[in-house]
């Protein structure tokens, strides 16, 4: 008989490896639930794979400084008020700014590791090789999607920067803030051509060019 099968339940306290210090002990390993973009290797072959790394550092750059400084210009204003007794008066409108710049990254972040809402009722229900071929329409229609909103938002910018238009207390050219939107529809769109492309030269399916699907040849969720 093995030793787990003679009805005797292990006990934490004489057990190491139940003991819930030696269990914390054990460092953390990575998991796909786990981000991070510093070592970032593309799994797209060439030029593309270049473009893919690319990306994933811009938008690693604009997301780090965007908080960082959200963090620095909301603490500073909080001292500046209750210790010193003034506000910074253009604090609001550079946490508007920087808003709009975490928003516009982030939905191409969002978009490199799938976490982008789904309506995949229809998609989970199919099978292997037609979800395969969903995954590659899907992601070159938001694509095309993606490409035509940065497009219109470029107009957008481009008749505030045309009026000439001044933020009131920075001073500064609204179109400078909200330049960040163009440049987020245009990264979210070539990472859901990459996405497309890599599922075209790789026989697994991919939510995004480093999110693996989660479900196997047999359409069972893996767990």
């Amino acid at each position: 008989m093995k030793p787990e099968d003679d009805g005797v339940t292990p006990d934490p306290a004489h057990d190491p490896a139940l003991d819930p210090d030696s269990l914390a002990a054990i460092p953390p390993t990575a998991t796909d639930d786990d981000i991070d973009d510093s070592a970032y290797v593309s799994g797209l072959p060439g030029f593309l794979g270049v473009i893919d790394v690319a990306i994933a550092r811009i938008e690693a750059v604009l997301l780090a400084l965007g908080v960082l400084l959200m963090a620095l210009n909301t603490m500073a204003n909080v001292v500046g008020r209750f210790i010193v007794g003034k506000s910074i008066f253009f604090s609001e409108e550079v946490n508007q700014a920087l808003i709009v710049l975490i928003t516009f990254a982030g939905i191409s972040y969002a978009a490199r590791h799938g976490r982008h809402i789904r309506m995949s009722a229809f998609f989970d229900a199919t099978p292997p090789p037609l979800r395969k071929v969903l995954m590659i329409v899907i992601s070159l229609v938001t694509s095309a999607a993606m490409f035509m909103l940065a497009w219109y938002a470029l107009d957008y910018v481009m008749t505030q920067a045309s009026r000439g238009r001044l933020m009131p207390a920075l001073q500064i050219p609204v179109w400078w803030i909200i330049v960040w939107a163009p440049l987020g529809f245009f990264l979210t769109g070539l990472q859901y051509a990459l996405t497309a492309i890599k599922n075209m030269i790789h026989k697994d399916i991919w939510l995004s060019t480093s999110t693996l699907e989660g479900y196997d040849d047999t359409g069972e969720e893996e767990v």
